[in-house]
């Protein structure tokens, strides 16, 4: 059920990208002139609530029950998708994406903090990638859909292409929240679908894997408070923000690979692989994480063939050559994300509260590379995107740098708790 919600939002909003990327350069609809104008792009990213809704909305999930929580945003958010296909002018548009930001933004950050409540440090990993493959998997294909929509429904009862495709996603998207009430669970001790003996069993599993678990809760303010206080969590953070401004090329990969020179049609179809790639690899590398009980290396390697791509896409202007080069860099970079939020998540767990606040924190900032990261992709840039190509390869290096640091940091950490007695846990790197 994770991973079917996370299909249907991914989709959702991989498509309203699509829908930028199609309507802005018309006037009538949207008001713009140039199509993926990055000021755009950036304009739409400020006006999310989904960035500065996830710390609260994190903090709130303590306290409430998690699928009801969540499930009630994901039928909230469907509706809102629906509605946008009443959209007539850039303004309307603009509120509506508003108000997608604040029901969108208990949603990532709160899936893998329940994720996070189940499995330990060697399965997170694994599971927030089977989690991310709906995002993956949305990237890869909701070209492919929103074509087929426009295709086959523009015009049918009066209404637009693109409005058939916000009443169709949302659509699906509410009767999938449906599901999501009955089947998601609330913690280890509340999940109606498993035994007494196997709550137990599930919530006295966690509690061995932290390193530094404390039993007794604390308030949710608490948690921001130790969660802000820790320094770690700010490696993190910066951590995440360098790895998704790395990944910034996601609005724009459709752009980057016309530029190969072939059709409209053949070019999103030729963004399919890539991403089919980044699934199969953030799957494999999150599970060899987990088996290896690494991060460091895994992260180190990742971001080593990443650059590979980045180098290959503008060191030459060779077809065969680049596209092997947007196939290395967009599979490599997927393949790193679910690891820095499951070594977040393991590291900053001493309580609940803290955990949460940790994760949205990182995502949060994380994310805030959407705002600037269009601005590296002007149109001008083409064929060879410079600019962002040698700012993806820096901000690699940046993750690289990050992971180094939190090694070093955890293995003085480690040293240290192994003089203490009773000490079983250990941080892991």
């Amino acid at each position: 059920m994770e991973l079917k919600s996370g299909t249907a939002h991914h989709i959702e909003n991989a498509s309203v990208n699509d829908e930028l990327v199609q309507k802005l350069g018309t006037i009538d609809r949207f008001g713009a002139h140039v199509k993926t104008d990055p000021k755009e792009i950036a304009l739409v990213k400020k006006l999310d609530l989904y960035l500065c809704g996830q710390v609260p909305s994190n903090m709130i999930l303590n306290r409430v029950r998690p699928s009801w929580y969540m499930a009630s945003f994901m039928a909230m958010w469907s509706i809102v998708s629906v509605l946008t296909y009443l959209v007539h002018d850039y303004k309307t548009m603009l509120v509506a994406r508003f108000f997608l930001g604040i029901t969108e933004a208990p949603f990532y950050p709160g899936a893998l903090y329940m994720i996070s409540q189940f499995y330990t440090k060697k399965e997170v990993a694994t599971r927030m990638s089977f989690f991310y493959t709906g995002n993956i998997l949305a990237s890869a294909f909701s070209g492919l859909i929103a074509a087929g929509i426009f295709a086959g429904l523009d015009g049918v009862r009066g209404l637009a292409g693109w409005r058939w495709l916000f009443i169709i996603q949302g659509a699906f998207s509410i009767a999938v929240s449906f599901g999501a009430f009955a089947l998601l669970p609330d913690s280890p001790l509340k999940t109606r679908w498993l035994t007494a003996q196997e709550r137990e069993l599930a919530h006295s599993r966690m509690v061995l894997d932290t390193t530094a678990h404390r039993e007794e809760g604390s308030g949710v303010w608490t948690g921001l408070r130790e969660a802000v206080g820790d320094y770690r969590t700010w490696i993190f953070c910066l951590m995440d923000n360098l790895h998704l401004s790395a990944n910034g090329f996601k609005n724009f990969l459709p752009t980057a690979v016309k530029t190969l020179g072939f059709s409209t049609t053949v070019t999103l179809v030729l963004t399919c692989p890539p991403y089919l790639v980044a699934g199969v690899a953030s799957i494999v590398v999150s599970w060899s994480s987990g088996r290896f009980n690494e991060r460091t290396w895994h992260i180190t390697v990742s971001k080593a063939i990443a650059i590979l791509g980045f180098a290959l896409s503008v060191g030459t202007l060779n077809t065969a050559a680049r596209y092997v080069g947007i196939v290395l860099f967009v599979g490599a970079t997927y393949g790193v994300n679910n690891i820095i939020l499951g070594w977040t998540a393991s590291t900053l767990g001493q309580t609940n509260e803290k955990k949460a606040v940790a994760i949205a924190l990182a995502n949060t900032l994380g994310n805030l590379a959407s705002v600037y990261t269009p601005y590296l992709w002007p149109d001008s840039g083409a064929p060879r995107f410079l600019t962002a190509m040698l700012a993806s390869i820096a901000f690699s290096v940046g993750v690289v740098i990050c992971a180094w640091i939190m090694r070093i940091v955890l293995k003085r950490t480690n040293k240290k708790l192994q003089e203490q007695e009773n000490v079983v846990t250990v941080y892991v790197y």
